[in-house]
């Protein structure tokens, strides 16, 4: 038997709606945009809607998140080849919009809400999420995966995020052979 009232959640449209203006609000305004009765206005979409499905900047950010494509690729057997690939992929996404942007867009609202640092860990943790798998799959053990991944992005992070220039690509790949090394996995 069917009961009569609201639906459970948004149509995928209106989902889609709201989230692509939201990503655009959050890209050239920043985060303290998506207010329910800004995404009402630029959307069109009822603002009762909004309000019980993105009450605040907040839920719309781990919306955003919740729907960041970050496409996952197995690990070859070839865990230089994979890193390698890894450090491309962070580099590509790290110099475009939006992942560049929206990241850029996180760390600046965790600024102002404490709260949201949670989602910016949670989308760093994403976007690193592959290397610790190419690791996991070369039987690295989890300290160490987490040293290596620390080793090989974060100068990346730092590079795109907080000194504004192109992530160091070639670097990448010189500290992941040399990670590689100490882990004896690879001949330097």
């Amino acid at each position: 038997m069917t009961r009569p009232g609201r639906p459970a959640g948004p149509t995928d449209d209106t989902t889609t709606t709201v989230l692509t203006a939201a990503l655009e609000l959050l890209l050239t305004e920043g985060a303290a945009a998506l207010t329910p009765q800004r995404l009402h206005t630029v959307t069109g979409v009822s603002r009762s809607t909004v309000y019980r499905h993105w009450p605040t900047p907040y839920a719309v950010l781990a919306a955003l998140i919740d729907v960041a494509p970050l496409p996952s690729q197995e690990p070859t057997g070839d865990v230089a080849a994979d890193l390698h690939r890894e450090v491309d992929l962070l580099c590509n996404r790290l110099r475009d919009k939006p992942v560049g942007g929206f990241l850029q867009a996180l760390i600046a609202a965790a600024s102002l809400d404490p709260a949201t640092a949670e989602l910016r860990r949670r989308y760093v943790g994403d976007l690193l999420a592959p290397f610790h798998h190419a690791l996991r799959a070369a039987g690295v053990a989890r300290r160490d995966r987490e040293d290596a991944v620390a080793a090989i992005a974060s100068p990346l992070l730092v590079e795109a995020l907080l000194l504004d220039r192109p992530a160091g690509r070639t670097r990448a790949h010189r500290t992941a052979d040399e990670v590689l090394a100490k882990l004896e996995l690879v001949r330097a």
